[in-house]
Order: C-alpha cells, then sequence, then structure tokens
C-alpha cells in the first residue's frame, strides 16, 4: 500500500516518516516536496489559484505512481487540498491538520495553537469546530533557525513559547516539522501535546485497514 507525502516545506519528511516507522512501519511510503510553495505563500502573503493548480499537478503524479492514498503535510494550504480531495474523489486525501483537529476537539476546552510559520496561524483556526478556544502562539525565529540548521534552537524556541500557553487544556502543534519539539514542549508545560504527524498516521492508517 502505497502512500504519496506531500510537502512545502524541506523540513516535514523526517517527522513524518518517524511517525509512520512507529505507527504503520507496512506502509511504503513516497516523497513530492515543492518547497517554492511555502515560500510564494509567505511572499504573496495568501493563496492564490495558481498555487492550486501546483497541489493538484502534484496530486495527479502521485495518483499517476499508483498512490493508495495521499496526505499533506503543509498546513497553511488548506484551501488547495480540499481542491485536490474534491477532484481525487474517492480516493482518500488527508489533510495535514484534521486528524489533530479532531483529537484536540475531542479534548475540548482551551487548545493551545503552537505554530513556526505565521501564515498557518491564519489559515489552520478555522478547521476546528464550534466549542473549541484556540489560543495561538507563533514561535518567532524557530523556523528561521531550522532552516539554517539549528535543531537545538528550533527546539528551544518552541519550548520558550509553549511556556505561555500553561493555562490550556492541551497544545497541539500546528506544523509537521514543529512534531521535534514535542517532547520539550510537554516538560515546559506539563500540557498534553498533541502533533499532526503522529495524528494524521493514526488517521490514515485506521481509515484504510477498516
Amino acid at each position: 500500500m502505497r502512500i504519496a507525502l506531500i510537502h512545502a516545506l524541506r523540513h516535514s519528511p523526517p517527522p513524518v516518516e518517524e511517525a509512520f516507522a512507529r505507527l504503520w512501519p507496512e506502509a511504503e511510503l513516497m516523497n513530492l516536496l515543492d518547497d517554492s510553495l511555502s515560500a510564494d505563500l509567505a511572499r504573496e502573503g495568501a493563496l492564490t489559484p495558481g498555487m492550486t493548480d501546483r497541489f493538484l499537478a502534484l496530486a495527479h503524479y502521485a495518483r499517476g505512481t499508483g498512490a493508495t492514498a495521499i496526505l499533506f503535510t503543509c498546513s497553511a494550504f488548506g484551501p488547495c487540498i480540499e481542491a485536490v480531495a474534491a477532484e481525487l474523489a474517492p480516493m482518500p486525501v488527508l489533510k495535514p491538520n484534521e486528524a489533530m483537529v479532531a483529537e484536540a476537539a475531542a479534548i475540548g476546552g482551551r487548545i493551545g495553537l503552537l505554530a513556526s510559520f505565521a501564515p498557518t496561524l491564519a489559515s489552520m483556526p478555522p478547521e476546528f469546530p464550534p466549542g473549541v478556544t484556540l489560543v495561538p502562539r507563533l514561535a518567532d525565529g524557530a523556523l528561521d533557525a531550522l532552516n539554517r540548521g539549528d535543531v537545538e534552537a528550533h527546539d528551544r524556541l518552541a519550548a520558550e513559547t509553549a511556556k505561555g500557553l500553561t493555562d490550556c487544556d492541551a497544545i497541539a502543534l500546528a506544523q509537521f516539522s514543529l512534531a521535534r519539539a514535542a517532547s520539550l514542549v510537554a516538560a515546559a508545560t506539563g500540557k498534553p501535546v498533541l502533533t499532526t504527524p503522529d495524528s494524521a498516521v493514526r488517521a490514515l492508517r485506521a481509515r484504510l485497514l477498516r
């Protein structure tokens, strides 16, 4: 069973591959990366029809390789992914956040939403259902640290920012690239920490093996 993983940040593949290795090692993975998408979104400040076209092109390529399902790992591109899901139906297409959003909604109350990519804090909150109170925080500088290869600074900045979320019932890490900081965030806050890779792999495995 081949699962296509489509990324817009070059830091996303390792955490989702690690999650699959722990939670569904039998799955065959393929990776497609276009990190110009995240750069273009940061420059443009909003999604464009051209970005949706690029997502559709990547998805059609993945399907052409024989992929059984597609998991997107780019949290800031929800409408683009919805367009893919509509066009490729009934092929399973999983948005990066939907499984974690469901787990966070099951916890309820106040959910800290921690991101290192600012557009995610604009695109992701509407995915949560009514009744969930979100407390968004940007780990400023964390993604820049990761881009220059300073993973320790990335994790430290994420954990330091998370200290402002100690009044929350749980903390949701909004990007796949943030999953590597989950243990430090948990230690800094004493709160349950949800990561998009673990939630997504659990949901996709349950959907395809039922």
